[in-house]
């Protein structure tokens, strides 16, 4: 390459203006980013906003929410409360010397399962009434007495005295009826069936008198050398039953010092 070329190359290059390259966002794209920025924003002020609100509402507090308190032994709730699913707790109770009051409008079911969520003890109580379901079923007074229990087995009344009250129309009573198996009455004193209108009628084909007293006739009187197999059912005038020997006739007045 001659000097004259060399010369004019030089001049050429030094004639031409240098290129910039512009770096960034510029025209709608940057308008666009702007946008969305400003957008973003706002969101952000009209979420913290609601989360403000729905803290004011819904009183949250470090010890709780609304009516919901969390403590140490638990959570404590006050006021009227509102549960749409299943409560699962370990103990219920409410404040001292306040009631605790439950009500649904269709029933409130108590259930008591074990590890195998088979049912154990139901307690229901609905419009049509109570029911209970477990083995064993017992009410006992505040000193702890027996009053009432009931099993599969027996039903055994605590209680000193059981009277069945109300208005009952007369035609109409009170009916024990045992299909198959016996009814036994045991007292440890007195039993006493009394029927002040009426009568009280025993009907069976072998009826037992055991350890009724027997009276002793007179000397003079009595038949000796034999063993006396039969008896007659004698009435005092207070009502005691006693055992007269048999005899051709009746001997209820030869007998009658039980009545003494």
């Amino acid at each position: 390459m001659t000097q004259e070329q060399c010369t004019h190359r030089n001049n050429v290059q030094s004639s031409e203006k240098p290129q910039v390259y512009k770096v960034g966002i510029y025209g709608w794209r940057k308008r666009c980013l702007y946008f969305f920025v400003l957008l973003l924003m706002i969101l952000i002020l009209i979420n913290l906003a609601l989360t403000i609100w729905i803290l004011k509402v819904m009183n949250f507090t470090i010890d709780g929410m609304g009516n919901l308190r969390i403590t140490e032994k638990g959570l404590k709730l006050e006021g009227d409360s509102e549960f749409l699913q299943p409560l699962y707790a370990k103990e219920i109770q409410s404040k001292p010397g306040r009631p605790l009051f439950l009500q649904s409008s269709r029933n409130v079911s108590v259930n008591i399962v074990n590890n195998n969520n088979k049912l154990l003890t139901q307690l229901v109580t609905g419009s049509s009434g109570f029911k209970a379901r477990g083995k064993m079923f017992e009410v006992k007074s505040t000193s702890g007495k027996l009053l009432f229990s009931a099993d599969e087995q027996e039903v055994v009344v605590g209680a000193d005295r059981l009277r069945v009250m109300g208005e009952w129309p007369p035609s109409k009573g009170i009916q024990i009826l045992a299909e198959a198996g016996d009814i036994q009455a045991i007292c440890r004193s007195e039993l006493r069936l009394e029927s002040k209108d009426g009568e009280i009628s025993l009907d069976a084909q072998r009826i037992r008198l055991l350890q009724l007293p027997e009276g002793k006739a007179s000397t003079s009187s009595s038949s000796s050398g034999t063993r006396q197999t039969v008896y007659e059912v004698c009435v005092c005038p207070n009502g005691r039953l006693f055992l007269s020997q048999a005899g051709t006739g009746s001997t209820c007045q030869i007998s009658n010092n039980v009545c003494l």
